[in-house]
C-alpha cells in the first residue's frame, strides 16, 4: 500500500509507518497544490492520503475520489504528538476504501 504524507504532516512521522510505502507531497513535486488538486493527482499513485487538515473532509466530495483519508488529530502536528496515534493508523489501513475517509485521535 502507498502511503502519501500531506504537508500538514512531518516527514519523520512516515518512518513510523513500517512496512508501508510512504512518501510526501513534497517528495511526489505537489508542494502548494490545493486538496481537489492534490486528491486528483494523488489517486493515480498512492492509495491512501494522510492529512492533519481537518476540513479535506468537508470541503471535498471524497467518494468521486480513488483514494482513501485518513486524518490525524492530535494536540500538535509535532511527530511526538502524533507518534500515539501510530498504531490506530496501522489498524485501519488494512480495511480503508477507496473514497473514504477515517478520523483518528
Amino acid at each position: 500500500m502507498r502511503l502519501l504524507l500531506d504537508e500538514s504532516l512531518p516527514r519523520p512521522f512516515g518512518r513510523l509507518l513500517v512496512g508501508y510505502d510512504v512518501d510526501t507531497v513534497a517528495e511526489a513535486g505537489w508542494s502548494g497544490l490545493t486538496n481537489g488538486e492534490l486528491l486528483e493527482v494523488a489517486q493515480h499513485r498512492f492509495d491512501c492520503l494522510l492529512t492533519a487538515d481537518q476540513s479535506l473532509a468537508h470541503q471535498q466530495n471524497l467518494p468521486r475520489f480513488a483514494i482513501a483519508v485518513v486524518v490525524l488529530r492530535a494536540r500538535t502536528n509535532r511527530v511526538a504528538d502524533l507518534t500515539p496515534l501510530v498504531p490506530q493508523v496501522l489498524q485501519i489501513l488494512s480495511s480503508l476504501r477507496p473514497g473514504h475517509c477515517v478520523v483518528i485521535e
